[in-house]
């Protein structure tokens, strides 16, 4: 059986050719905001991962105007 990896699929001249391929899809101002949106996702999913809530709550707060927190 033939075991290999992506990385041993894919050499210097796949990636370049992939990397024109998403260039000429997508255009050049259209990747930053592409790249910017995926790491915002990845960042999102780590929080999550993590646990760490959206909102950071003050311990230290207290309920002066019977609202809830």
């Amino acid at each position: 059986m033939l075991n290999t990896t992506l990385g041993a699929l894919l050499g210097g001249p796949e990636i370049a050719i992939i990397l024109v391929i998403v260039l000429l899809l997508f255009g050049g101002k259209k990747i930053p905001e592409l790249m910017r949106g995926l790491g915002k996702g990845v960042k999102e999913f780590k929080d999550g991962k993590d646990g760490v809530d959206g909102d950071p709550v003050d311990q230290n707060r207290t309920n002066t105007t019977n609202k809830p927190l």
